[in-house]
């Protein structure tokens, strides 16, 4: 699918969706995912102190190391390294990369609840085994029905991807060979299958996905 463009100084993003001025009504969402932007950063660049409230921020750094400031404190965030932040009824925080060029990939969410408590939890998970791997589920997210995966595959390999009401599929890097899609997909592309058939993919050269699948 094609995507969004805002280019400023320091800073390229790629929105898979209607975000800021950029808008078409056939793109301001997939189920309960409203945004998902590919940030690129230079070394100093960012955003500064700002607030969200009743989104769910999913934030996966592909390259360089990104750093989260909140009322916590600041903390970096390296490349293969998930963070997953429910604003509840507020937080304000910045973004910046910290001192080296930075990608990172965010997704926002509708929670099926309003307000609470904001939390924020960070991980490293492990992609080794070259499959799917759950790094978030409907509990976390605050969505019923809703399932965030990632996979590293190495060149050739091919994995299942679980069925669900709505899937949305993200080439962070590398690309797939063409199956039953009309295309290869390479790195920044993207594609939304609705229904529950089968749907397998082959990485041709060493590949990361992201995967989002929704079934309410």
């Amino acid at each position: 699918m094609d995507r969004f463009v805002t280019r400023e100084q320091g800073r390229l993003v790629r929105h898979s969706f209607s975000f800021g001025s950029s808008y078409d009504p056939e793109r301001v969402g997939f189920g309960p995912l409203f945004a998902l932007n590919d940030e690129l950063l230079g070394s100093a660049a960012g955003y500064d102190a700002h607030e969200h409230r009743d989104v769910v921020l999913v934030t996966w750094v592909v390259t360089g190391r990104l750093a989260h400031e909140d009322a916590g404190g600041c903390v970096p965030q390296p490349a293969g390294e998930l963070a997953i932040t429910r604003t509840g009824s507020g937080i304000t925080h910045s973004e910046r990369a910290d001192g080296v060029a930075t990608r990172f990939v965010q997704a926002w969410l509708r929670p099926d609840a309003p307000g609470g408590g904001p939390h924020r939890r960070t991980t490293a998970p492990d992609l080794g085994g070259g499959d799917l791997v759950v790094v978030a589920d409907e509990g976390e997210l605050g969505i019923a029905g809703a399932a965030f995966r990632l996979a590293d595959l190495p060149a050739g390999a091919s994995v299942r991807v679980p069925q669900a009401r709505r899937r949305h599929v993200f080439v962070a890097t590398g690309a797939l060979v063409r199956s039953s899609l009309a295309e290869p997909l390479a790195a920044g592309d993207a594609f939304e299958v609705t229904g529950d058939h089968d749907l397998a993919v082959t990485a041709g050269v060493q590949t990361q996905l992201l995967v989002w699948s929704f079934d309410a």
